[in-house]
């Protein structure tokens, strides 16, 4: 049995869950988060708990169980919390800076690179090399942090390029001259 999906979802006291059929709604402090699941689960709502049950022990209900599960628990934790990824940029004269609500990034190229911040989606600026992104929604948030790195991924030689906090870039030897 899933370790992950038998395990209930703690929902805070400021939360609210709505389930309408397979579509899961939650309302929080940080705003309101909505999806819609697999039609297989069925949801058992306590006082402050939710639990998600699947229908059989087949193979795909098995899988869906605990993706279900974490899904769920991730939009609870992100309308009363919120995630955050910090970014480092590492290189000369790479730079980070805010223009209104859009992040503009100089990191080697003849031209500097906007990034425009969606809904949900706010970004900081600390030191011009560390850029934050948070919002309430993990997928989202994942997702830019995941763009901006791919503007200008680290590179094993000198370790130059935007790198996730605390990301080791493994460094090679370069070349050797005879």
């Amino acid at each position: 049995m899933s370790r992950v999906g038998k395990k209930l979802i703690d929902i805070p006291s400021d939360v609210t869950v709505t389930v309408d059929g397979n579509t899961v709604s939650v309302k929080g402090p940080k705003g309101e988060l909505s999806k819609t699941l697999n039609d297989r689960m069925t949801y058992k709502q306590g006082e402050n708990t939710l639990e998600v049950v699947r229908p059989t022990d087949e193979k795909e209900d098995r899988t869906e169980h605990g993706t279900t599960r974490a899904l769920i628990n991730n939009m609870v934790i992100g309308v009363s919390k919120g995630f955050e990824k910090s970014l480092e940029l590492v290189g000369v004269g790479y730079r980070a800076q805010m223009q209104g609500e859009n992040l503009v990034l100089n990191v080697g190229y003849s031209h500097p690179v906007e990034i425009k911040a969606e809904d949900g989606i706010s970004f900081s600026v600390e030191k011009n090399t560390t850029v934050t992104v948070s919002g309430i929604s993990k997928e989202l948030v994942g997702a830019y942090a995941s763009n901006i790195r791919a503007v200008r991924p680290p590179e094993p030689y000198k370790g130059k390029g935007i790198r996730y906090q605390g990301e080791y870039v493994r460094r090679k030897e370069g070349k050797t001259g005879k």
